[in-house]
């Protein structure tokens, strides 16, 4: 790999700064070496969402979380033995190290491979609300053709997906749908297949998925259509698949400011006062992949959000799983949030 120098890191580098290098690169990992470039130990992407589960701090040491016994191969192995590692452990990436354990490069899954990875999973972009607090923009146009930059909302986050290998949409649509069919017509301008549910009526944020005919054979990935955002959607599926889940659900961090000082009372006593306090919370982001099977308990033609969704599937005994996003995310809900979008998206959409 080109540039593999770029992964390596020390053991005493922050989280968040191993965060940065983890997402400004192709390879998706860090290399946690010593002063002598000998390896101690991998950082992941799942690595990372794990801590956030855990509640780590961004602050602290990249040695409290790496994988120190990562799979790593000798630089006398030849492709045919470094494809066999990765593919037998299911990883993308593979550190090569010499006789002394130091590192002397790196080997991404998609190099051996030579072609880019794709994916058959449908996407599912809801894009029926009436965008009511983004009026007047929104009296003429459905929030999902705003334009960030110099495109739509929505066609930025279909050729984002498009550019990690997904080629099938279904788009639901209701408020002035017709300016959405229009533009995307069948996705033949773009190489992929687009289909659409049409609601009759407002069926929030599971509700059309009711109307989808022939249910898939493989997880559906379901998302906001007015949520800008660069995760790495293979490692949302990947997480499914490794957590045998039903439904995962993306959350991310939000934190809330107590506005005054907080007192702990005991028997009439102040014991601690507590000023301003910062809570974090995770909450959800908007965007799901749940099996088939799910679709069967959304009702035909009703209202329906999707953590009632989940609440179905958590009465039903089946399993839910959450799913951690430190990427770049953006609610685009508001004029604020809209006014964000478009300085933003030339350094985030490069």
């Amino acid at each position: 790999m080109k540039n593999w120098q770029r992964t390596l890191i020390q053991s005493g580098t922050s989280i968040r700064d191993a965060i940065a290098v983890v997402d400004s690169g192709s390879a998706q990992i860090c290399l946690v070496v010593d002063k002598q470039n000998r390896l101690l130990g991998t950082l992941t992407d799942g690595d990372i969402r794990r801590a956030i589960l855990r509640s780590i701090s961004f602050e602290r040491p990249v040695s409290e979380i790496l994988n120190a016994d990562p799979y790593t191969t000798s630089v006398d192995d030849d492709k045919r033995d470094m494809l066999r590692i990765m593919r037998s452990n299911d990883i993308h990436q593979l550190p090569v190290v010499d006789q002394n354990n130091s590192v002397v490069d790196l080997v991404l899954l998609a190099d051996l491979l030579d072609a880019p990875e794709t994916f058959d999973n449908w996407i599912v972009l809801m894009a029926g609300g009436f965008g009511k607090r983004l009026r007047p923009l929104t009296e003429d146009t459905p929030k999902p053709m705003l334009k960030v930059g110099n495109k739509p909302l929505l066609e930025i986050i279909i050729e984002n997906f498009i550019s990690q290998g997904f080629r099938n949409f279904y788009i639901s649509v209701n408020y002035k749908a017709s300016i959405i069919k229009s533009y995307f017509k069948d996705g033949d301008r773009w190489g992929i297949s687009v289909r659409y549910l049409h609601e009759e009526q407002e069926m929030g944020t599971a509700g059309a998925l009711s109307l989808i005919e022939q249910l898939p054979d493989l997880p559906l990935l379901i998302m906001n259509g007015d949520l800008l955002t660069n995760i790495n959607f293979s490692h949302l599926i990947k997480f499914h698949q490794e957590q045998s889940s039903i439904a995962t659900m993306c959350v991310r961090e939000y934190d809330m400011r107590v506005p005054f000082g907080v007192v702990d009372i005991e028997n009439d006593r102040i014991t601690r006062i507590d000023e301003k306090p910062l809570h974090s919370f995770l909450v959800n982001a908007g965007i799901y992949l749940i099996d088939p099977s799910v679709i069967d308990l959304i009702p035909k033609n009703q209202k329906l959000d999707m953590t009632s969704v989940f609440e179905k599937v958590l009465s039903s005994g089946g399993k839910t799983t959450a799913f951690p996003i430190h990427e770049y995310w953006l609610d685009v809900g508001r004029q604020e949030e809209y006014d964000i979008a478009n300085e933003d998206i030339a350094h985030i959409f490069k």
